[in-house]
């Protein structure tokens, strides 16, 4: 898998690759939701209205 992989390129003892963990994986969460989430809302109509109203039976 690839979180073995990304715990051996890490340096330094247990604790500093567990927080430059968490350091990579907070930033990997702000970029989604600062700049990927919002283009995905914009490119495909998320949040389009898709009830109309006014019209009763």
């Amino acid at each position: 898998m690839i979180f073995p992989a990304v715990w051996r390129v890490l340096p330094g003892p247990a604790w500093v690759k567990a927080l430059l963990l968490l350091l990579v994986i907070l930033a990997i969460v702000w970029v989604l939701f600062e700049f990927v989430f919002p283009w995905v809302s914009v490119e495909f109509g998320i949040q389009d209205q898709s009830i109309e109203t006014g019209t009763a039976p």
